[in-house]
């Protein structure tokens, strides 16, 4: 394909799909696609709520333009997929917006064509669902009238280091000569480089494997906070101690949430299971991470209980993104924190300064409060390590509490003080 011609359809501007179309934009015609009106009129206004696009991007992207239509991207040659892949209540690959960007594919795809997939499958779903779904809905045969491949996204959300540009893109094709094509396409708004997979199938598992590596370190870490919790030991000063050895890989305790590690790991699971093996690590440090929540709330509980000797204590939470510094609040263990401890009748209060009026309406059940109360709270706990609260500091969050109340820091947002609880 001649990259002078080129015309790229961008399917989806989230987190992935909007920096992905500002670099494309620099360099190719491209369209961007959501459904979303709303979203779709504040990037043309070049407003993104998101914080990963500043105006000065949109500007240099001269040659990129949005819509709510998918017609729009009737003409297009290279189509790039970058839609979410959650998962069900049973924890199962919720495939409902692969399958309907398929659908939309099928309807614009003509003769020649190539359809990249960016989000976070299992091993063999390109190949096994949504080639066998396209072909069958635009009557057009994979490999022979139009060519694909899958190059997993690498986004960080709100991570102004390793921006798209700065991170190495793994790249692939249905067959050597789309592989390459796709990798050069790649390379030219990827500073960082390439790396070209052998093969659709190797990509899908590189990606898979990332999240869930996380997962599990995570996990690790996680139990041995639970290990140490009962030997009344400080887990981040055992950290601190260990890290001190060349390969101590340094993760920390925490809530796993979000749209990605709390995810992924049940993709690869659940190819898993298909073909006959059931993981053990995997499963374990998912149920880890999974049961923390809980250690977190009766931790929180017992020690403001015992400080207090009251049956219904109130609690302050301040976090409720599911990382720090994001305003992104999918699969959220700090929202579900809140809900747990409402349901134990306690008085909950919570608060975080990246969620706005826009996206408020999505937290209505756990009672959000945009004003906290001074003197108030028996136990402030900190779920979240978002520099606002850093710079917030110890003296101002201490006004939100009665006297000798408590400060659970779980992230060690705090400088060190003998009067906070730590993990």
């Amino acid at each position: 394909m001649n990259f002078k011609r080129l015309k790229l359809g961008i399917i989806g501007l989230g987190y992935v799909g909007l920096p992905l179309a500002i670099e494309f934009g620099k360099k190719f015609k491209t369209i961007g696609y959501d459904k979303k009106n709303e979203r779709i009129k504040q990037l043309k206004k070049k407003i993104d709520l998101n914080k990963d696009v500043k105006k000065i991007e949109f500007i240099k992207s001269k040659h990129l333009s949005f819509s709510t239509k998918i017609s729009k991207l009737k003409n297009c040659n290279v189509y790039i997929a970058t839609i979410p892949t959650p998962v069900n209540k049973n924890k199962k690959p919720d495939l409902k917006f692969i399958k309907q960007a398929c659908s939309d594919i099928s309807k614009l795809l003509n003769k020649n064509n190539i359809i990249i997939f960016e989000s976070t499958v299992y091993p063999g779903l390109t190949e096994e669902y949504c080639i066998p779904l396209i072909e069958k809905l635009s009557k057009l045969k994979g490999n022979k009238d139009f060519f694909y491949g899958y190059s997993p996204e690498r986004i960080n959300p709100n991570d102004k280091i390793h921006t798209i540009r700065k991170i190495v893109k793994i790249t692939s094709g249905s067959n050597k000569k789309t592989s390459i094509f796709i990798d050069k396409l790649y390379k030219k708004i990827i500073s960082a480089g390439t790396f070209r997979a052998s093969s659709i199938k190797v990509a899908e598992a590189a990606k898979v494997i990332e999240n869930t590596q996380r997962d599990l370190n995570i996990a690790f870490m996680n139990e041995l906070c639970l290990i140490f919790d009962k030997l009344n030991i400080n887990t981040n000063e055992v950290l601190k101690a260990a890290s001190t050895k060349w390969n101590f890989l340094n993760f920390k305790p925490g809530l796993v949430g979000g749209h990605c590690i709390g995810v992924d790991p049940y993709y690869l699971k659940y190819q898993s299971e298909k073909y006959g093996y059931q993981p053990k690590i995997i499963n374990s440090g998912r149920k880890t991470n999974d049961d923390f929540i809980d250690f977190i709330k009766n931790k929180a509980v017992k020690i403001t209980k015992q400080r207090f000797n009251i049956k219904y204590p109130r609690f302050l939470i301040l976090g409720l993104t599911f990382k720090e510094n994001c305003l992104d609040f999918r699969n959220s263990k700090s929202v579900e924190l809140v809900e747990k401890m409402k349901k134990r009748k306690f008085i909950v209060h919570s608060y975080d300064p990246y969620i706005n009026n826009l996206n408020i309406k999505n937290l209505k059940n756990i009672n959000f409060k945009s004003t906290i109360r001074n003197n108030y709270y028996h136990c402030v706990v900190i779920t979240v390590a978002h520099n606002y609260f850093k710079k917030l500091g110890q003296k101002n969050i201490n006004k939100y509490l009665v006297k000798d109340g408590l400060i659970f820091d779980i992230k060690n947002v705090l400088p060190k003080n003998k009067n906070n609880i730590y993990l």
